[in-house]
């Protein structure tokens, strides 16, 4: 895992901190050794109940993408598109 801050709100609760970060985690497995899909997007769906909107989910990406170089736009999709049970960036 790299060492770089996660794009986190403070108003959110310690347990949707810690969703998030799982995702991101997700996102961060997708793009260097692949992971599996229907984990990542169950992890995915978790994340899209503490960031509701799509305007914050993103302005996370942007900030996210900005420290990792990793798109959690473009997981997604290549994630909904596979068709193996585990897929990688």
């Amino acid at each position: 895992m790299a060492n770089y801050g996660y794009p986190i709100d403070e108003d959110w609760t310690h347990e949707e901190i810690t969703t998030v970060i799982n995702f991101l985690n997700l996102v961060e497995e997708a793009n260097e050794n692949g992971v599996d899909k229907e984990a990542f997007l169950n992890g995915y769906k978790k994340f899209k109940t503490v960031v509701k909107s799509i305007g914050e989910e993103k302005r996370i990406g942007r900030e996210f993408e900005a420290v990792s170089d990793y798109s959690i736009y473009r997981t997604v999709q290549k994630a909904k598109a596979a068709t193996t049970k585990r897929f990688k960036m």
